[in-house]
């Protein structure tokens, strides 16, 4: 495992970034995207169609980017994890602590629903009062997930030794990984 200073032995091609919901997973996969000039796919919004629903597309939409030789995105939905694991070059675990996570994906909630911000393809986040209706809502899930996260990377770890895996226990930690990253751009090779 590595950390936030530890240099990469090459330039990734296909990154995976995992987190528990609300660490900023799909921030950092977008910048690390942006930084290395490879494309940038948000998991969620193949997953996610009209109402909430699943798409049924989802898992043949994961298979076609991921064939790609360049790519980045979110580890999420247990349906895709085991491809995505398989087929990536670099895992970048946030490991945030879960008073970090659980601020960030309350204010992200909050925020979403006081502005009606419309999220995947037409999707908004429901009523505050299904925080309490719903097992299965957001912030819920974060807090039963958080420790969780952990045994899932360390899964990938035993049974892909030879994936790089970034752990990053902070946002600064994160920051500083990223300008690290920077020597890894097509134009730094």
């Amino acid at each position: 495992m590595l950390g936030a200073d530890d240099p990469l032995s090459e330039r990734p091609r296909r990154v995976i970034v995992a987190g528990t919901s609300g660490a900023g997973k799909t921030t950092l996969a977008s910048r690390i995207g942006q930084t290395l000039g490879i494309p940038h796919t948000e998991v969620d919004s193949l997953f996610h169609g009209p109402n909430w629903v699943p798409r049924d597309t989802f898992e043949a939409d994961v298979k076609r980017f991921t064939a790609q030789p360049e790519w980045v995105c979110e580890w999420q939905y247990g349906l895709i994890r085991p491809l995505l694991a398989e087929r990536a070059d670099l895992m970048v675990w946030l490991d945030l602590p879960r008073r970090t996570v659980m601020r960030q994906v309350i204010a992200r909630t909050v925020r979403r629903r006081l502005r009606r911000e419309p999220l995947w393809n037409g999707n908004v986040e429901g009523p505050f009062y299904t925080f309490f209706t719903d097992p299965d809502h957001i912030i819920r899930w974060a807090w039963k997930q958080h420790a969780r996260t952990a045994e899932k990377v360390l899964s990938v770890h035993r049974r892909r030794p030879e994936l790089s895996i970034v752990q990053l226990r902070s946002r600064a930690e994160a920051e500083r990984w990223c300008t690290r990253l920077l020597r890894y751009q097509p134009d730094g090779l």
